[in-house]
């Protein structure tokens, strides 16, 4: 794979700079400011991420149920195990090998976040 393609954690992104390039025009296309930009990417996660998908926490088996955005607009996910449900930030949130449908959209959304604008 391309070098170019590595992020700054030093892992390989699947993501190629111009497929990176559309999918961040499509999530923040008329978002003006922070708040409409953290929406559309918020959107486009939530319409493409196949959930539910079970992934590990700490070492902890949970379930994404959903995403959602909290009250500070940051873009969560929803896990649940057993009884009990934790809000985990999309940014933090370890994905599973292989990822669900639908995961690109939150490599996007890292990279964008991180300053690949």
């Amino acid at each position: 794979m391309n070098p170019d393609n590595r992020n700054k954690r030093g892992r390989t992104s699947r993501l190629s700079k111009a497929r990176l390039a559309e999918m961040i025009e499509e999530a923040t296309v008329d978002a003006y400011g922070e708040s409409e930009q953290a929406t559309g990417w918020f959107t486009m996660i939530d319409e493409n991420l196949a959930v539910p998908f079970e992934t590990n926490v700490l070492d902890v088996a949970v379930v994404v149920e959903r995403v959602d955005l909290d009250e500070t607009e940051q873009i969560v996910a929803i896990c649940k195990r057993g009884r009990s449900r934790q809000a985990i930030r999309i940014l933090d949130l370890p994905l599973p090998t292989p990822p669900p449908a639908g995961a690109d959209w939150i490599e996007a959304y890292r990279q964008w976040s991180r300053g690949t604008r």
